[in-house]
């Protein structure tokens, strides 16, 4: 066998060590069963599921039907906005509460787009503000700071 994509390759081993990883941390947490999950029956199903696709991206890049590409270089300062975005958001949230802070997350995680629009960022900033508030404020009922805490909730 001949590894012809390689992107797919190593992205399919990147969802296999993710996926496994999230299994077996979830294994420290009681499972349940399919009637009355725990709180470990969620993620360690979705961490099989995510190595098992994992493991079929994978496999089909040494495929002798795979298109065959090469890695581009890494650009971290995507990753660096990313995972920025995210941290900031996490550190914010008690603070601006939640629709401030997923409005934030969209617009400054929308800079790593090389094709980045301000119209685009913020109106699916404000989309998703509308989605957090219907799936989890309305939904499920979850208890988040709504608005920045010196504004009070």
């Amino acid at each position: 066998m001949r590894l012809k994509n390689r992107q797919n390759f190593w992205s399919g081993i990147m969802f296999v060590v993710i996926g496994a990883g999230f299994a077996l941390g979830a294994t420290s947490y009681s499972m349940g069963t399919a009637a009355r999950m725990g709180p470990g029956y969620f993620p360690f199903w979705l961490g099989v599921i995510l190595a098992l696709l994992g493991a079929i991206v994978a496999i089909g890049a040494l495929s002798e039907k795979a298109e065959e590409t090469e890695l581009e270089h890494f650009d971290w300062k995507i990753a660096i906005v990313i995972v920025g975005s995210v941290a900031l958001s996490g550190v914010l949230l008690n603070y601006l509460g939640v629709y401030i802070t997923v409005f934030l997350l969209v617009v400054l995680s929308s800079f790593a787009s090389h094709e980045f629009s301000w119209k685009v960022a913020i109106l699916t900033g404000l989309f998703l503000v509308l989605f957090v508030w219907l799936a989890f404020v309305k939904g499920l009922g979850l208890i988040f700071p709504l608005w920045p805490t010196f504004l009070g909730n």
